[in-house]
């Protein structure tokens, strides 16, 4: 790690423009708990319930730390509670009327079993707004699928359309369906918030599948199918819309990034790499005729770049005005001065390991920014706290301890709810 990245403080005193909005979240890995950190990035308080096992992204570890956890976690709070006893849902029932949304990733129809249908909710609080997470949806006939976003980045035409005409499909190798997702939850949820806040509406469900945002960030897929009739190969880094574009190793082994999607700059490009020959050649003289023949101008600019480091290739470009940028890896990217200037990432305090990265709020608001407030916490840190608005006083609290109805850290692990 470069001593470079700058260092912060958390803010507890900071309150966000969602100060006062508090989220139930029994979700579940990645898309549910990046949905929570944004809202609880802005202000929201976010109360994960978990059970004795803890979320399962306390689990994915890195040499020991549950670095997923530790990001995704931030700015919430933790209320352990095994909700397959009955006391532990009424627990949490008791909460429902102080919450404004609720957030929940089970397979369709598990809710139901455990008693907490959204009609139950609407009952204890009828402006709650309800965002279900799965892989398929609440209906439809693949609705008891394990919803993986695995699954869904390959049958979503995602993995069809990434990677090389000659190879295999590839998967992304992050959490790209889970992301989406949890991003267009977010959103999802702003919009029914506002609904109950400024126009005097009910609470509503939201049924928010995995599929469903990451088709649609695929673009006009269906409709290029429905106009040709073929289905779009997959290119590698090319474009089939505009070129030159691709991926071009450098003299030192790293890549560069390069498009000229317009006239202008195809024109520019050429110039810079001394072949304005190329400008009126027929055969690259409209972006139509360069897609067409996107391999041998490759191969044209690739002798070219390849005769230069990564870092003269971008500063000669550049100089050109030519739109090129590295391909970093994770080591480029921490000291890069843009990244350090702009504190993209930055160490803050943590409890195990004296500090720990972690990126930006995202987005930046010029008014009302949010805040990195506190650490992930530990699995029922603020149990004591949160049931204390209940009435429960530390007798009943221990009591709630041994009959396994709560849990905190050093409880017995138990299973994981479905």
């Amino acid at each position: 790690m470069t001593s470079a990245i700058p260092k912060k403080s958390y803010e507890p005193a900071a309150k966000g423009t969602l100060a006062g909005v508090r989220v139930l979240d029994l979700s579940r890995l990645v898309a549910g708990n990046t949905l929570t950190q944004v809202l609880g990035d802005f202000g929201a308080e976010v109360i994960k319930i978990e059970p004795p096992a803890g979320d399962t992204l306390r689990a994915w570890q890195t040499d020991g730390v549950p670095t997923n956890w530790k990001l995704y976690a931030r700015n919430k709070k933790s209320l352990g509670l095994e909700l397959r006893k009955p006391e532990a849902r009424e627990l949490l029932l008791r909460f429902v009327p102080t919450a404004a949304i609720f957030i929940e990733s089970f397979r369709p129809g598990t809710l139901e079993r455990m008693g907490l249908a959204p009609q139950i909710l609407f009952e204890r609080n009828p402006r709650l707004i309800i965002v279900r997470i799965s892989g398929w949806g609440q209906e439809g006939p693949y609705r008891r699928r394990p919803g993986f976003g695995t699954l869904v980045e390959g049958m979503s035409g995602f993995a069809a359309m990434n990677g090389f005409a000659d190879r295999e499909p590839v998967l992304p190798p992050m959490y790209l369906a889970d992301t989406v997702a949890g991003l267009y939850g977010a959103a999802a949820a702003m919009i029914a918030l506002r609904e109950v806040e400024h126009n005097g509406g009910r609470g509503q469900v939201i049924d928010l599948p995995l599929l469903d945002p990451l088709f649609a960030v695929l673009g006009p897929q269906a409709a290029n199918y429905r106009l040709t009739g073929k289905v779009k190969p997959r290119t590698g880094s090319r474009s089939t819309n505009a070129g030159p574009r691709n991926a071009y190793r450098c003299q030192d082994g790293r890549y560069v990034c390069l498009s000229s999607s317009t006239q202008k700059m195809a024109e520019r490009l050429f110039h810079s790499i001394g072949r304005p020959d190329l400008i009126d050649h027929p055969r690259y003289r409209t972006n139509a005729d360069r897609v067409k023949h996107a391999e041998e101008l490759d191969a044209i600019i690739g002798a070219f770049v390849a005769e230069r480091t990564q870092a003269e290739n971008v500063a000669f470009f550049e100089q050109a005005e030519v739109t090129i940028g590295p391909i970093y890896d994770i080591s480029q990217i921490m000291e890069d001065p843009h990244v350090l200037e702009r504190e993209l990432i930055a160490d803050y305090p943590d409890p195990d390991m004296g500090e720990f990265p972690m990126h930006h709020v995202v987005p930046r608001l010029s008014g009302t920014p949010g805040s990195v407030r506190t650490p992930a916490p530990r699995l029922g840190e603020h149990n004591r706290t949160l049931l204390g608005e209940l009435g429960v006083d530390a007798a009943a609290y221990a009591q709630l301890l041994a009959s396994g109805i709560a849990c905190e850290s050093g409880s017995p692990a138990k299973e994981e709810n479905e």
